[in-house]
C-alpha cells in the first residue's frame, strides 16, 4: 500500500480534481484506491454527493469512529468524506500532544488498498502537515501559471522541513501539470520552466483544459464517468497508467 499526499498550498491548482479523477482512473484499471477528504471545504466529499450517514474523517481524528466505519462506495473508490467541522477540529489541535501523527495512526491499520490518496487543505496547515506526516510520497498538481511557479518553491521547503522534523521516508512522487491549454504560449513557458528545473520529476501526461471536468462535479460523477469520451477522460487514465508505470 502506498500513501499519497495531494498537496498544493495555492487554492484552484486541480488538487481536489487530481485525487477524484486520478482515483477513479486507477480504479478502472483495477488498482484498489482510497481517498480521504482531509479538507475542510470538503469540496471531494461534495463533487461526489456524498452526504456522509456514517460520519466523516473528524470523527476519525476526534478517536470517536474508526477510519472503515466512515467510508463511502463511488465508482469502485472508497473515500473517507470531510466536512466543515474539520476547522473547528483544527484549531483545537493547536496544543495536542502528537497532533501531527493523528492521521498516520489511522491509516496505519490498512491493508486492503493499494493506494491511498490524501487530498489536503490548500494551505500550510496542521491538517496538511498530518498529511504530509501520514504519506511516503508527494504528488503535486500545477496550473501553468506564474504565480504556480512562485508557490511551488515554498511547497517544496515545506516538504524538505515535514522530511527532516518528522517524516524522513517523504518523497517527491511527482509534478502533474494541470490546466493545461496548448493554445496559450504561458503554458508551454510554464511547462518548459518546469521541466527544466525538475525534469524526471514532473509527469509527462498533462492534463488539458476541459470543460467536462469542471461539467463533471455538478452531476457527482468523476470525469471519466460523466464523459469518458473526453479529453479530461483520456488524459486521466494516461495519467494513471502513467502512475502505474512509473513503479516498474
Amino acid at each position: 500500500m502506498v500513501t499519497i499526499a495531494i498537496i498544493n498550498q495555492k487554492g484552484g491548482t486541480g488538487k481536489t480534481t487530481t485525487a477524484i479523477n486520478l482515483g477513479s482512473a486507477l480504479a478502472s484499471l483495477k488498482k484498489k484506491v482510497l481517498i480521504i477528504d482531509l479538507d475542510p471545504q470538503a469540496n471531494l466529499s461534495y463533487s461526489f454527493g456524498i452526504k456522509s450517514p456514517n460520519g466523516t474523517i473528524t470523527e476519525v481524528l476526534q478517536g470517536r469512529k474508526t477510519l472503515q466505519a466512515i467510508l463511502v462506495k463511488k465508482e469502485n473508490l472508497s473515500v473517507a468524506p470531510s466536512s466543515i467541522s474539520l476547522a473547528d477540529l483544527e484549531i483545537s489541535l493547536v496544543n495536542k500532544i502528537g497532533r501531527e501523527r493523528l492521521l498516520k495512526e489511522h491509516i496505519r491499520g490498512l491493508k486492503d488498498y493499494d493506494y491511498v490518496f490524501i487530498d489536503s487543505p490548500p494551505s500550510l496547515s496542521i491538517l496538511t502537515v498530518n498529511a504530509l506526516n501520514a504519506a511516503s510520497e508527494v504528488l503535486i498538481p500545477l496550473q501553468m501559471e506564474i504565480l504556480s511557479l512562485q508557490g511551488l518553491a515554498q511547497l517544496l521547503e515545506t516538504v524538505n522541513e515535514v522530511r527532516r522534523v518528522l517524516n524522513r521516508n517523504l518523497k517527491i512522487k511527482g509534478i502533474v501539470p494541470s490546466m493545461y491549454d496548448g493554445r496559450r504560449r504561458l503554458s508551454d513557458e510554464v511547462l518548459k520552466e518546469i521541466g527544466k528545473n525538475f525534469k524526471e520529476k514532473v509527469f509527462k501526461t498533462h492534463v488539458r483544459e476541459c470543460v467536462k471536468i469542471a461539467e463533471a462535479p455538478s452531476f457527482a460523477k468523476s470525469v471519466l464517468t460523466y464523459a469518458p469520451s473526453s479529453h479530461g477522460a483520456e488524459d486521466y487514465m494516461a495519467l494513471a497508467k502513467e502512475f502505474i508505470k512509473e513503479r516498474g
